[in-house]
């Protein structure tokens, strides 16, 4: 189980446990599940897939951003 943070300057639009978080990243997009080696990125304008641990699909619309993740901790900042 991982935990997932989406935070834009005006508001915190997500937090939660996912099983798998799938990110617009500035050359293509990639999925970070369990156990991801730690990365850093930068991501471009697109969409940020959630699966909760629940089941629950998420869509949250994004201009561009970063996401760090280590630790089945995962923190993603985004524009707007």
């Amino acid at each position: 189980m991982m935990h997932l943070e989406i935070i834009s300057p005006e508001k915190q639009m997500f937090a939660g446990e996912i099983t798998i978080v799938k990110l617009p990243g500035t050359l293509g997009s990639f999925e970070i599940m369990e156990n991801h080696a730690p990365i850093i990125s930068t991501l471009t304008k697109g969409k940020i897939k959630v699966k909760e641990t629940n089941g629950v699909i998420s869509y949250f619309e994004i201009n561009g951003g970063l996401i760090e993740a280590s630790n089945n901790e995962v923190k993603v900042l985004v524009e707007s």
